[in-house]
């Protein structure tokens, strides 16, 4: 079955992340955690920092409408820079305004709201805010007041 995901590269912080994020919606990773020390070495490759082993690289978590969340450490001894940008949001389209709210409260705990949940003139609930983790998040409710 097609799907679409989100994928997440994050310094050293996947764990904590994903931890949070599984908080948040209340769900189970979908596979088990991989980590960089399960990975068999690469030919010609340098060996894996001692430091870098327990690292996350992939998880899965579902989180809403059939929507995955993936993610990996990204850590600059495997050559990896990661700079947060401004160009992606995750839209969630939860089907009550309660659990829209809930979500709201939840990522934004530590986080800067752009737009508090209100409704609009198109007649969504609609808000958005960035996470204690630099993620953008957009939400919109279609469920009536």
């Amino acid at each position: 079955m097609a799907r679409t995901s989100t994928y997440l590269n994050f310094p050293r912080a996947t764990e904590e992340v994903f931890s949070f994020y599984k908080s948040v919606f209340q769900t189970e990773y979908s596979c088990d955690i991989l980590r960089f020390k399960d990975a068999p070495p690469v030919d010609g490759a340098p060996p894996l920092a001692e430091e870098d082993k327990d690292l996350i690289m992939h998880v899965t978590l579902p989180i809403t409408g059939g929507h995955y969340l993936m993610g990996t450490d990204a850590p600059e001894s495997m050559g990896f820079n990661i700079n947060m940008g401004n160009n992606v949001y995750i839209n969630l389209q939860p089907d009550t305004r309660v659990e829209t709210k809930r979500l709201f409260d939840a990522l934004a705990e530590g986080g800067q709201v752009s737009m508090e949940l209100q409704d609009m003139f198109w007649g969504d609930y609609y808000g958005s805010l960035t996470d204690k983790y630099g993620i953008q998040w957009m939400f919109d409710c279609a469920e009536k007041a």
